[in-house]
């Protein structure tokens, strides 16, 4: 099913206005390395899973990294990991993670604490898909929420088949594969399919312009800060997505599909809320 405006308007109605931040999730986002700091990447993120309906967006880093992603946080907060993982994920109500990780040890053993620990809806991607893609039992002993968001080629290592075994048969392989490990999967692409496996829905809002640096990690962070104040289940993921393509095919309608980039996404959601509204 394509998912049109008719089909999710009724997830962005408006807000009481006797509302507090903290009825609208408390968003966690966790990667960055110093080889992949991805400072302007994690804040962009997080940035853009506020803009998307978080009520707080928590920046979660090692302390090696700290430096150079502080300078680009406002209204984000910081949390500086000192052996406290435990502590940086409680109570949160969304986890991304896995953004600028790299492939260190350090970082393995973080998403797998992650996965056994860690009970609320959770987004893996970039590189906590290629760690994933290797350590696929994890996902049988979570009791996470799991949103999986890969391309193509993350796709392909996670099913370890090349791309050209899986791409004229994206969707169904798409669909076994969320329902053999029980999560929802976002598959990018210029028609983007989400499936948990029994429900399954495509997203060809978007544009070509977003097909640079960053957007897969805007991407993420909007999911984030959707999740943040929806259930998690296939048409809140869906509808994200939606979001998102709706917001980069209007910055691309400023910028034009070659110079717009990744966080004008982030400036346009907005204006792509209200036309999800009708107003």
């Amino acid at each position: 099913m394509n998912i049109e405006i008719k089909d999710i308007k009724d997830l962005f109605k408006k807000r009481d206005k006797d509302a507090n931040k903290y009825d609208f999730g408390v968003v966690g986002l966790m990667g960055g390395s110093p080889s992949f700091s991805g400072a302007i990447k994690l804040a962009s993120m997080s940035l853009g899973a506020l803009r998307s309906g978080a009520g707080l967006s928590r920046v979660i880093v090692d302390e090696d990294i700290q430096d150079y992603v502080a300078p680009y946080l406002v209204e984000q907060t910081l949390w500086v990991l000192h052996d406290d993982l435990d502590k940086a994920i409680l109570n949160l109500d969304v986890l991304a993670i896995g953004m600028g990780f790299g492939n260190s040890e350090k970082h393995i053993t973080y998403l797998e604490y992650v996965l056994k620990n860690y009970s609320n809806k959770l987004i893996i991607d970039a590189d906590g898909l290629n760690i994933l893609s290797k350590n696929l039992h994890w996902l049988n002993n979570t009791s996470a929420k799991i949103v999986l968001t890969p391309h193509l080629k993350e796709f392909s290592r996670l099913l370890n088949k090349p791309v050209s075994a899986i791409e004229d048969k994206r969707e169904e392989y798409a669909i076994k594969f969320a329902r053999e490990h029980n999560v929802i999967l976002l598959l990018k692409g210029s028609n983007t399919i989400v499936t948990d496996g029994t429900t399954t829905y495509h997203v060809t809002s978007g544009d070509a312009g977003m097909a640079t640096a960053g957007s897969g990690d805007v991407l993420s962070g909007i999911i984030a800060g959707f999740l943040g104040n929806h259930e998690y289940n296939t048409l809140s993921v869906a509808a994200a997505a939606y979001l998102a393509g709706l917001a980069g095919t209007l910055a691309s309608q400023k910028y034009t599909d070659i110079a717009m980039i990744a966080s004008d996404t982030i400036k346009f959601i907005p204006d792509a809320i209200k036309i999800i509204r009708g107003n």
